[in-house]
């Protein structure tokens, strides 16, 4: 193998896959309906990094006959939310930009997260208190009643507000 390093050969074999940070606040979060969508290899990859919660206040409602968590794009109103941050691979960044539908219904825009815990594995796990970049999806495309909605600083499908989920498999035709 003259010529060749043993890294370019590690890199060869095992090529660097590029991942963006995601924050996932609602149904795609351990323990919550969709978060089976997250772990499944057919849709890419994704690594958990860490708990964290926005920097900046949003509203987090719940509303139509679906039970559907939406984050407004209405910043410095609501409460700062609570959700996780994933590195997902472009495989999995496309896989969630169509369930997310995006951009029709939500948009995919960079938002400022403070990390509660670094939980993830690896040398980029950030930091607790660290502030940190990543992708989330949120809407600017609401019925205007919704600000008016209870807000969630952190989103539980089975939560006491007993507005429970109804996932796309067992929605109704519209």
């Amino acid at each position: 193998m003259k010529g060749f390093s043993i890294l370019s050969v590690i890199v060869s074999v095992f090529p660097v896959v590029h991942m963006d940070q995601v924050f996932v606040y609602g149904t795609l979060k351990r323990g919550q309906p969709n978060y089976f969508r997250m772990m499944d290899p057919d849709n890419g990859r994704a690594e958990f990094v860490a708990h964290a919660r926005t920097v900046e206040r949003y509203p987090l409602v719940i509303a139509t006959k679906y039970n559907i968590p939406f984050l407004l794009n209405v910043p410095g109103t609501g409460q700062r939310i609570q959700g996780e941050i994933y590195r997902v691979d472009k495989k999995m960044l496309d896989y969630l930009d169509w369930l997310e539908n995006c951009p029709e219904k939500y948009q995919r825009t960079t938002v400022q997260l403070e990390v509660q815990d670094g939980l993830g594995e690896g040398e980029n796990t950030p930091k607790s208190g660290s502030i940190v970049e990543a992708f989330m999806y949120s809407t600017t495309s609401y019925e205007p009643e919704w600000l008016q909605k209870t807000t969630y600083e952190s989103y539980d499908a089975y939560g006491d507000h007993g507005l429970h989920f109804v996932c796309r498999e067992d929605r109704s035709p519209e």
